[in-house]
């Protein structure tokens, strides 16, 4: 490959390989020629130009295949643009006369089609160059269009499209022709010439201005009759050009229009051209609308979906300002579709009709308008729902019955009302908090609207109605509570209207099911309030006939929706319940024959609905409540519903006696009943398998059904990954919702509320706005289909047998349409059946079960429908997963083989190919091996079967199975398979996209087989590599968007196993583009891979997709105007991509996908879109801090204030350019182009939540950073020394600011996420310190805003969540020590006392909206917040009053001199604290002791009290429980605190006192009252018994074992409470006498402290171990001096505590030894660390402990000291893997044994040769300052009084002494610490002299002196000597004249001995002396001699 990668193509290696390799090599080379000739220099290309062109032109006509025709048709065009144009007419003729050519053969085809798409590619390149010989090309074009066949119909409307795009205006006298011959092509048979046609008028229709005025009416009943039998791609395209027509028509685009003064359409028109499509389609129409309705006939789907798709391209094209403009007109237009009898002329045709409004308004009004813009639309819908129901009013209290059509009315407005409502609700959805002003504003009255609705006679509206209350109440939890209510009163008043009593029902349902939304929940008493409704419902049903069915109904459905609460409620309620389930039914089969002999039809129709009603309450327990099914009630439950099984038998002779309409009412308990039992497990009801199973098979084998209704689950159990052979991929796109209207199956997409009120409670299958359950038909079999998979796994094998026969039967007996059906249900219960089996483990049984398994699976292999291909392939591999045996599967697989080799017919190969596929898919490469072989070959042929690209697709689909499923056994497989994949790539037509849609899934097969072998080097890896990407790179180039998706995800797979490889620079820009796709697939896919490369290298792709910013505007500014990325496409015409061209500002990719939030509604691309925008924030967030905060800061400050479009500066408009009169309609121009660019709306609140969740995490990522981010002086000097140096701490208004933006916004998620970043904020900037001014820091400006901020949030109507995290907030700031104004902070104090009082209100408290935990969490949430404060206070107290007073202040000053400078006195904020104590200790120790009932363990939940605790309810414990967790820990520091500094002094009856005292403000008098007429009350010391075991015992239960995610600060703040309390001695007393508790926290300590390993919690625990064994020894005292006192002779007493000292000792003399031994370690500067210091301490104090109390413990301690000291010589000992000792701490070790311990101790041999031994070595060590140090020790080694100890020494080691002192004269030192080491040894040796006897001194002095002579410089040296050198000499000397006078007698002896040394001396001396008189008499001032200055300095270090 590398071979053609050359300017000119290198023909004689294209010679030298193969026929077959040929065209990849052509292909490649063309490629490297795409990027290079953009590059390359003009002049290298013109020379070769010639050349080149003969190449290129010669490829045309060598048969290209198609991806290689467009390459070199773009490569061409591009060579003709860069070099010279001389030649291009000539090369344009040659493609003229080949089009001409008359050749229709086959083999002469790819050659035309080169030519065309050359032509096409040199008009769009060269445009209006090309000009003189256009008409002739487009004649000629148009020829050749007539007699083409479909790929060259496509590939000229292709060309001719780009022609018209390139000439532009220019092309006016062509258009007309163009549209004539392309018009007719509209209705063409092939699909792909439908798209070419559409997207070449598409193009005509930017410049023919007939095609929107006068041809306006035909080019809509084109499109119609184009979306007759049309596929999905032709319904994107066609609506697209419908769309874009109307639009154009309504507001033209140029103001060539304007000149022309063309009659313009008006509104009505267009939107009447668009309804009739929508109302009518088909062709053969009259031309006015009016008449055309009259006839009769269907309404074809297709083209209903195609309208419905149009109507948002038009909306989408005019833009969201239009939209917001003509909004009323546009809705009252779409509603009236629906309510026009032609929509809705069946009740399915209704639904879909529907669901296309629901769409067009979703797609418009959801997405086009900003959040402001759509209150406003919400508004006019509620008018619009208003005017509705005065008309239905008016129908139903019309008695005369004057107004005929009144029913007709009504009918049609309940689908206007589902329309409007469901939309409303989507609204308020989407608005979430946001939409409070729709509540809040009396005049909209949306409320009383909606609730109106629930007396609208139709049972769809008022369920849209319910619906409608329950989006608003999740919306706004607050409305929730009294919603429910306002419901539950009216149902009381209207209790005699069925309409009241269904319409209120459902809403309370649907509030009841929407509270698993709202976090905070709803008060626990309306669980009791629905109950007793429901039961009153169901008591008065019978009373009253006329509304004996609603009342049922309502009654059972009111109790369905209770069990969605969950345990916690209906725990309660469950006795009740089981009851009234048992009385629904009859108790015997006796009473069951007796009921069917009474009663007439409409009490049997009241008795199902109640049985069905009471089965749904039954199903709707069991899936909400399984904590709940014990084998008592499943018990229980069982009766009613065995009764329900065989009530079932007996229903067909009652709907025979009674009629048919019974039908329904009956279905509906068998769907019930089904629906239960599926939740159920199996085994409890297996005694009634046969007959279930009899009902189940009937059910789906149509049985007792005369429709031929079939399920809609079989796509969902086949593979996801077949959705290429089933079309499910329709599913994934943004069309899903109308789309779903044209699937095969019965009643697809139809799916409505009605059809099961059930599901308004129910939660909302992922992905969908609005539950849909399908029509009860459907439904039925549905459930009766998922019932057979879960049952049959648990039949025995006979029952299995006698079924499969049975089905086979039933196929057999049914014909045509019937039998499709049949097949259908009864395929999809085998794979429910197997898909259980494989669940369960189970086999399928013997082989006669197989057998008949095996022929009812291989007869559907050939049938003409794909979806029981598909079906029959995937029971086959499920088969034989669950048989599990070779000879099974060898058996399956020889059959397809046979079958394969010797069928013609399409219909076989395709399904036995995929029998294969699905055969290695459920078995694995492993079991499948042996037939890998056959399979791959006999699947390579049927993929090359060019007749047929159905066997294509359905081959290489399977091959795609077997490579995936083969994993590395398929290596051997990879290059024939790769060879021909590419050859397929390179030939297929592009219109056979499934063909290319599998060709992409085996390519990713491939390389997830290869995987990380493709990093490697060796030729034949290189060659698959290159494969791989030239297969990318076609299937890339396709035009098709999953073919394009399957592209991106093999590159995913390439970048990841080799990254090298693949070339970011092309593939970031291109996933850029397709961010912008309209096709979902694609664009999950261009995230997906986003994501993967942002892990990894997320800077390069933000840098790659900048890249594309920058090219566009370069194309932009050198006047090209066509989009640089969609070729072919128009810029200005291609509506549907979201924004044109690419829309990368100067926000990069990051600010793209914060904009692609707002739009996307799917979620697992959302998802995707966080994720990469995560990793992309991980990485560059802090290099680049100033655009990502720009980016939030832009996101946030997009308060919902802002309009939906900011107006647009017309300055670069065409308009402007052309300098025409501009007049009033040409404003809109700029609509349609310039407003792409800008993002459409203001971004919406989940996008701010992100951006303030960004917020937070770019803060953690500077914090683990770099200091300077939050170091305001150090980020200052940065910036200046580097200006590109960005640091955070820089930012920290903007932070502030945006902080303070989502604190005090309207949704409520965006509150918290701005309180949890203003938290952040202050905890990592309250210590900043302002460099300007002294003692200030940086966050006190801010002072007014954090407050600001905080003030919203303690509102009345703030909910609890968010009062709790506020509370946070306000304790952090308050605690944070920032505030140092007293006002600001009594303002924020006062905040938090406010929340104290709500406290103090109790439990009961009246106006309830949430559950009783959200009061439970808002409570303690204050509580520790004012615990934190306190905490601080104290804190704030002790270190003022541990630091010394400030003498200058006078004691009588007021506050307000603090104002003066501007810092808070240190008792202010305790002085705000102190008034409140007592009630706050009080509720401290109420919420303690809750906490402690709360964590005992389960069986202990009997004990709890029964009416709750101070602060939770019983019913909400659980929820209660987490608030508590999360509160403890301050409160219980703030009780130790409180406890330490009252020293236990204050009573709880005095407590209550002086709360009540607080509360009534009364007198003093009347506290000494209360607190003395309480003589019940505990004693003092009981009552502080029990506050020390609960703070104990709360203590040591939580860490005895804390949860590892446990918070640190938890452990923290309990081991500083525990910490506290032992300063109080009331507290150490106890636990001191009641050893137990002690040892037991002492043993939990231990445990703590080898868990945990932060230094803060490890130092706590000393910290609480010591007090602890403090504690016991002041006690221990306090007896031994009670027995002192008591007995004065002390030798008789017992000895206390004596014997624990010697338990101990070892393990702590073991401990400073190896500390010693680990963190004694030699370092560079020589300085000791922390540990050692203190482990020499340690010695020092137990060494000099005396311990000679008795014989036994001198002995032990002997012992213990000795071989102490052995360790740390052998710790001394250097050894060669550890790092070398350090020498000084070892000897000073040493040095402290010897000082302190005895010498009958240390005197033993060996340890004093090891000691000496030690200090040898450090002598002679090289480093000077180990010597200076041994020679300090030394001396004080040698000083010791024990002279015994001291003489070995002394003999031992003096003699070096002097050596090392005698060799100085030789060596005179260097540096000032080699002077300190001889200095020192110098004192050694004068202290031996000292220590000598008299008649020994002349001997020690004759060493020292001639030692120190030698040290003096004579006169000539001294004056070159070095520094060091002459304070030597100086030191010698001042030595010697000390010395001289102390031993007169001896010096003189020896200088007597020795003339040569009393010379030099006295010369030294003269020297000295004239040097001083020198100095004296230059400086008259006395001097410092400058030698001790040095001295001093030298010393140390």
């Amino acid at each position: 490959m590398e071979l053609a990668h050359s300017l000119l193509l290198n023909e004689e290696a294209l010679a030298q390989i193969t026929e077959p390799k040929r065209p990849v090599f052509i292909f490649e080379w063309l490629r490297f020629l795409d990027k290079v000739l953009v590059a390359a220099n003009k002049t290298d290309v013109k020379e070769k130009q010639k050349k080149l062109v003969e190449q290129l032109t010669g490829l045309i006509s060598s048969s290209p295949g198609p991806p290689t025709r467009k390459l070199l048709a773009k490569n061409l065009a591009a060579l003709y643009s860069i070099g010279d144009t001389f030649t291009v007419f000539q090369t344009l003729d040659k493609c003229n006369d080949i089009i001409r050519n008359k050749d229709d053969t086959a083999a002469y085809l790819p050659t035309k089609l080169a030519a065309v798409a050359c032509v096409g590619a040199f008009y769009e390149k060269m445009g209006r160059m090309l000009g003189s010989a256009f008409p002739e090309t487009v004649n000629n074009l148009l020829k050749s269009l007539k007699s083409a066949e479909s790929q060259g119909r496509s590939e000229i409307l292709m060309s001719l499209q780009k022609v018209l795009n390139g000439l532009g205006g220019a092309a006016a006298s062509c258009h007309r022709d163009i549209y004539k011959n392309a018009r007719s092509l509209l209705t063409d048979r092939s699909m792909a010439v439908r798209c070419a046609v559409a997207k070449c008028l598409l193009e005509l229709q930017n410049e023919a201005v007939f095609m929107w005025t006068a041809e306006l009416e035909n080019i809509a009943t084109l499109c119609f009759k184009a979306l007759e039998n049309s596929n999905y791609g032709v319904r994107v395209a066609v609506s697209k050009l419908l769309g874009t027509v109307m639009a154009t028509a309504l507001m033209p685009k140029q103001a060539t229009v304007m000149r022309q003064n063309v009659k313009r359409a008006t509104f009505d028109e267009v939107l009447e051209l668009m309804a009739t499509g929508f109302l009518r389609g088909g062709s053969g129409f009259l031309k006015s609308g009016g008449e055309m309705l009259k006839v009769g006939g269907s309404v074809n789907r297709e083209v209903r979906v195609g309208v419905t798709q149009a109507y948002v391209v038009f909306v989408t094209t005019l833009g969201g300002q239009w939209l917001e403009r003509s909004f009323a007109t546009f809705l009252s237009h779409v509603l009236d579709l629906v309510s026009h009898p032609r929509a809705t002329q069946t009740h399915v045709e209704a639904v879909y009709s529907r669901r296309c409004v629901s769409f067009i308004l979703r797609a418009t009004v959801g997405s086009l308008l900003g959040e402001k813009a759509q209150i406003a639309a919400a508004k006019e819908i509620c008018q619009a729902i208003g005017k509705q129901m005065k008309a239905v009013e008016a129908v139903v209290n019309d008695t005369s019955g004057e107004n005929k059509s009144g029913a007709a009315d009504i009918a049609a407005s309940q689908h206007v009302m589902v329309c409007a409502l469901q939309e409303l609700g989507s609204l308020v959805q989407s608005l979430n908090a946001t939409a409070s002003p729709l509540i809040q504003e009396a005049s909209i009255g949306l409320l009383e609207t909606v609730t109106s609705v629930l007396l609208h006679p139709s049972m769809a509206a008022r369920l849209a109605a319910a619906w409608c209350l329950r989006c608003v109440a999740v919306a706004l939890p607050f409305q929730l509570t009294p919603f429910l209510d306002r419901c539950a009163e009216r149902l009381n008043n209207l209790k005699t209207s069925p309409e009241a009593v269904s319409g209120y029902s459902f809403a309370m349902a649907a509030l009841l099911g929407g509270v698993h939304q709202c976090p905070l929940g709803i008060p626990h008493a309306k669980g009791k309030m629905v109950v007793s409704i429901a039961e009153d419902l169901l008591r008065t049903a019978a009373q009253n006939s006329r509304l004996s069915l609603q009342r049922t109904q309502a009654g059972w459905l009111l109790l369905g929706a209770l069990m969605t609460l969950g345990p916690s409620v209906v725990r309660y309620h469950l006795p009740k319940m089981l009851l009234l389930w048992r009385n629904v039914f009859p108790r015997s089969l006796k009473e069951l024959e007796a009921e069917k002999a009474r009663g007439d039809s409409f009490t049997w129709q009241v008795t199902l609905e109640g049985r069905a009603g009471a089965l749904c309450a039954m199903r709707s327990f069991v899936a909400h409540c399984p904590e709940l099914l014990t084998e008592d009630v499943i018990r229980k439950l069982m009766t009613p519903i065995e009764c329900a099984m065989t009530m079932m038998s007996h229903i067909p002779s009652v709907i025979k006696a009674h009629g048919a309409h019974l039908k329904a009412s009956a279905a509906m308990v068998r769907l019930r009943l089904y629906d239960i039992l599926a939740l159920l497990p199996p085994k409890t009801y297996e005694g009634s398998f046969n007959a279930l199973l009899r009902e189940l098979v009937a059910e789906f084998t149509l049985t007792d059904n005369s429709a031929n209704t079939t399920t809609s689950l079989l796509r969902s159990l086949c593979h996801y990954d077949d959705s290429v052979l089933l079309g499910s991929w329709l599913q994934e796109t943004d069309h899903k919702s109308i789309e779903d209207q044209l699937q095969p199956n019965s009643a697809s997409g139809s799916g409505a509320l009605e059809h099961d009120p059930s599901s308004i409670y129910l939660r909302i299958p992922a992905g969908e706005a609005v539950p849909g359950p399908l029509p009860l038909g459907v439904s039925v079999i549905d459930a009766s289909v998922a019932l057979f998979g879960v049952v049959f796994p648990h039949v025995s094998y006979k029952h299995r047998l006698q079924m499969l026969d049975h089905f086979a039967e039933c196929v057999k007996q049914a014909k045509g349409v019937r039998q499709q059906a049949v097949q259908l249900n009864i395929f999809t219960a085998v794979l429910s059946a197997l898909k259980g089996l494989a669940e369960n483990k189970s086999t399928l049984g013997p082989e006669e079960v197989r057998k008949s398994a095996l022929t009812l699976v291989m007869g559907a292999l050939d049938n003409p429908n794909p979806i029981l291909r598909c079906a029959a392939g995937e029971a086959l591999g499920r088969m034989a997963q669950v048989v599990g045996e070779a000879t099974f599967i060898a058996r399956m697989a020889q059959y397809s083989f046979d079958k394969l080799k010797s069928a013609r017919d399409v219909v076989s190969r395709t399904g036995h190919s995929l029998a294969l596929g699905c055969l290695h898919r459920y078995v694995g490469g492993i079991g499948s091996g042996q037939h890998l072989k056959t399979s791959v070959s006999i699947l390579l042929a049927l993929a090359q079967d060019g007749t047929s690209s159905e066997v294509q697709t359905w081959s290489l689909h399977s091959l795609a199975l077997i490579v995936d499923s083969s994993g590395p056994m398929y290596r051997g497989y990879v290059e024939p398979t790769l060879s021909l994949v590419l050859t397929l790539l390179l030939t297929v037509p592009p219109s056979h996209t499934e063909v290319h849609q599998c060709l992409g899934r085996c390519l990713g097969a491939i390389i997830t087989t290869v995987g990380p072998e493709l990093q490697g080097n060796g030729a034949t890896i290189s060659t698959i590599r290159s494969s791989c990407l030239v297969g990318c790179a076609i299937t890339q180039d396709h035009s098709d968007s999953l073919v394009q998706a399957a592209a991106i995800s093999c590159l995913q797979q390439l970048h990841m196993f080799a990254p090298r490889h693949v070339n970011l620079s092309s593939l970031v820009p291109s996933l850029c583009v397709h961010l912008c796709s309209s096709h979902l697939l694609l664009r999950r896919a261009a995230v997906a891979c986003l994501r993967q490369l942002a892990q990894r290298e997320a800077a390069e792709v933000c840098e790659y997709a900048m890249s594309l910013a920058k090219n566009a505007g370069d194309k932009e500014s050198s006047g090209a105007s066509v989009s640089p990325f969609a070729p072919g496409v128009s810029s200005r015409s291609d509506i549907h991509c979201r924004h044109q061209g690419v829309n990368i500002t100067e926000t990069g990719l990051e600010g793209l996908l914060f904009g692609m939030l707002d739009r996307e509604t799917d979620r697992k691309l959302c998802s995707d879109i966080h994720d990469t925008l995560g990793h992309m924030l991980s990485s560059l967030a802090v290099e680049k801090l100033s655009h990502w905060l720009m980016l939030c800061k832009d996101v946030l400050a997009a308060s919902s204030d802002m309009s939906t479009a900011t107006p647009l500066s017309s300055g670069k408009d065409e308009e402007f350019e052309k300098k025409d009169e501009m007049d009033d309609d040409t404003m809109f121009t700029t609509l349609g182009e310039e407003d792409k660019s800008k993002p459409f709306v203001a971004p919406r609140w989940a996008t701010r939540v992100f951006a303030a969740d960004c917020l937070c995490r770019i803060i953690n990522l500077c914090e683990n950073a770099d200091q300077a981010h939050f170091d305001l002086a150090m980020a200052r000097s940065a910036k200046l020394r580097n200006p590109t140096n960005d640091l955070l701490v820089l930012h920290l208004s903007d932070l502030i600011r945006m902080a303070f933006m989502a604190a005090t916004d309207h949704s409520n998620q965006l509150r918290m996420a701005g309180l949890q970043a203003l938290e952040d904020i202050i905890k990592k900037f309250a210590s900043v310190p302002e460099p300007e001014f002294p003692g200030h820091v940086i966050l006190e400006q801010y002072q007014a805003n954090v407050g600001a901020a905080l003030r919203p949030a303690f509102s009345q109507d703030t909910p609890s969540d968010i009062i709790a995290k506020a509370c946070q907030v306000c304790s952090t700031w308050i605690g944070s020590g920032v505030v140092s104004d007293l006002s600001d902070l009594r303002r924020v104090h006062n905040l938090l006392v406010s929340s104290l009082d709500k406290v103090q209100a109790g439990k009961g408290s009246s106006s309830q909206l949430y559950r009783e935990s959200a009061t439970t969490m808002e409570k303690l949430a204050v509580l520790k917040a004012w615990a934190e404060v306190y905490v601080v206070a104290m804190n704030i107290k002790k270190e003022a009053e541990s630091k010394p007073k400030r003498a200058i202040k006078n004691t009588e000053d007021d506050d307000d001199d603090y104002g003066t400078i501007d810092e808070l006195p240190p008792d202010s904020l305790i002085t705000l604290v102190q008034p409140e104590l007592p009630t706050l200790s009080r509720l401290w120790l109420a919420a303690l002791k809750d906490y402690a009932l709360l964590t005992l363990p389960a069986e202990f939940a009997s004990q709890l009290p029964p009416d709750g605790g101070a602060f939770y309810t019983p019913e909400t414990i659980d929820t209660a429980r987490l608030h508590y967790r999360n509160s403890w820990a301050p409160i219980l520091h703030a009780v130790a605190l409180w406890l330490n500094s009252t020293g236990f002094t204050c009573s709880e009856s005095a407590e209550a006192a002086a709360v009540s005292g607080l509360q009534k403000r009364s007198t003093p008098v009347s506290l000494n009252q209360a607190s003395s007429a309480t003589p019940s009350a505990k004693s003092l010391p009981e009552i502080n018994k029990d506050r020390m075991h609960l703070i104990l015992g709360v203590s040591i239960q939580f860490l005895c074992s804390p949860r590892p995610e446990e918070p640190v600060e938890h452990v923290t703040a309990c081991l500083q409470a525990l910490h506290t309390l032992l300063d109080s001695p009331y507290a150490r007393i106890h636990i001191a006498e009641d050893q137990l508790i002690g040892v037991e926290l002492l043993s939990v300590l231990h445990r703590l402290l080898l868990t945990w390993n932060p230094p803060s919690v490890q130092l706590l625990v000393t910290g609480v171990v010591q007090q602890i064994v403090r504690a016991a020894q002041d006690y221990l005292q306090e007896k031994r001096n009670t027995l002192n006192e008591d007995d004065t002779e002390k030798e008789s007493c017992p000895v206390l505590g004596e014997g624990g000292c010697m338990t101990i000792l070892p393990t702590i003399l073991f401990l400073i030894a190896r500390i010693l031994k680990d963190t004694a370690i030699k370092s560079a500067d020589n300085q000791v660390p922390p540990p050692v210091s203190a482990a020499l301490q340690g010695i020092k104090s137990i060494v000099t402990l005396s311990m000679a109390k008795t014989e036994d413990t001198q002995k032990q301690w002997t012992a213990l000291i000795r071989s102490t000291l052995a360790c740390i010589l052998e710790y001394s000992q250097p050894e060669d893997t550890v790092p070398a000792p350090d020498e000084v701490s070892m000897l000073t070790a040493i040095a402290l044994f010897l000082w302190s311990a005895s010498s009958e101790i240390i005197g033993v041999q060996s340890l004093q040769n090891g000691c000496m031994s030690r200090f040898k070595n450090a002598l002679n060590s090289c480093d000077p300052w180990v010597q200076a140090k041994c020679y300090q020790l030394l001396l004080s080694v040698f000083q010791h009084s024990n002279r015994a100890l001291s003489t070995p020494y002394i003999h031992s080691l003096a003699p070096i002494v002097v050596e090392k002192l005698k060799a100085v004269e030789r060596n005179r030192p260097a540096s000032n610490t080699e002077l300190l080491a001889v200095q020192e040894g110098i004192k050694v040796l004068e202290t031996l002299v000292a220590l000598g006897e008299e008649q020994n001194r002349v001997q020690l002095l004759a060493l020292l002196v001639p030692t120190l002579i030698s040290y003096l410089l004579d006169e000539n040296s001294f004056a070159s000597a070095s520094t060091v050198s002459k304070d030597l000499h100086e030191f010698a000397l001042q030595n010697l004249m000390h010395i001289g006078p102390l031993y007169p007698h001896a010096f003189k002896t020896v200088m007597g001995a020795a003339p040569e040394l009393k010379v030099r001396l006295e010369t030294a001396v003269r020297a000295s002396q004239a040097s001083k008189a020198k100095a004296a008499a230059r400086q008259p001032a006395p001097t410092v001699h400058s030698a001790p200055t040095i001295k001093l300095k030298t010393s140390f270090f």
